[in-house]
């Protein structure tokens, strides 16, 4: 299957969302200074010296404490604030002594990092049924999330396709190892984001499908291809899509593609 490509963006290491996510033991926390020392031991200190040098990996530690602290820590304590990210990174980087010499511009750093985090590769699959006329869907945690493919961003040194199988695992506990091939692939840069995104046929639509992520994926479903927006037609469709807009066309056209080689050397008949 031939490949859509486009230019690729500086690449980026990313962090992983698993990394530290041990449910802490029976301790309570009682005060934010607790808090931030318990995180900065397990999210900070420990970092290597070229890490601790480097704004964009410990705004990524950074984040993943954020996520610890509202997925975990702030479930054994519930009376502690829910902080938004860029409140709770400014308590860090004026809290930690390691942080702190960021702290003064910590408006600077925070938009530093924001826009940086937006150039990190990622990866994902455009999983299918055998009859390639459905398509898996995940939505986001919030309600103004919209539906897109499983994805998320690349570690450093990783492989795109161990990318998406890690991911996919992770969103939707569907594991695609061994049904990959490197060249079904989709690549497209979006605002200076290289996304690729693996054409994966054959999963089976009475798969129990159910994510290992805490309050990131809500929903995880099959779409028919035909019902979704701006598939050969525009049509009013309930739900959010957009996240999947860029890559619609490029679907239609592989699959296409693929019904033309089957119907001559099969007799397939096709679906559309």
């Amino acid at each position: 299957m031939a490949s859509s490509s486009s230019s690729s963006p500086e690449f980026a290491p990313a962090a992983s969302k698993s990394s530290h996510f041990h449910r802490p033991s029976e301790q309570r926390y009682s005060t934010l200074a607790q808090v931030v020392d318990d995180l900065s031991s397990r999210f900070i200190l420990n970092l290597p010296d070229n890490e601790l040098n480097s704004l964009e990996r410990i705004c990524f530690q950074v984040e993943q404490a954020h996520w610890f602290y509202e997925d975990f820590v702030r479930e054994a304590n519930p009376a502690l604030p829910s902080l938004p990210l860029k409140k709770f990174s400014e308590t860090l980087f004026h809290s930690i002594p390691v942080l702190q010499r960021w702290s003064g511009d910590h408006e600077g750093a925070f938009n530093h990092f924001m826009q940086y985090k937006t150039r990190v590769p990622v990866c994902g699959a455009i999983m299918l049924n055998d009859t390639w006329d459905k398509v898996v869907l995940v939505k986001g945690w919030k309600a103004s999330a919209g539906w897109g493919f499983p994805k998320g961003k690349i570690n450093e040194s990783e492989e795109p396709n161990a990318c998406a199988v890690r991911e996919v695992l992770e969103e939707t506990g569907y594991n695609l190892a061994g049904q990959i091939e490197p060249d079904d692939v989709i690549e497209v840069s979006i605002r200076e984001q290289q996304v690729t995104l693996f054409i994966v046929p054959g999963v089976p639509e009475d798969y129990p499908f159910e994510t290992k992520t805490r309050k990131e994926i809500s929903k995880i479903d099959w779409f028919k291809l035909s019902d979704l927006p701006t598939w050969r037609r525009n049509k009013p469709v309930a739900g959010k899509f957009y996240l999947i807009s860029p890559f619609i066309g490029y679907v239609d056209g592989l699959i296409t593609t693929f019904a033309l080689s089957l119907s001559s050397d099969q007799g397939f008949e096709g679906f559309h």
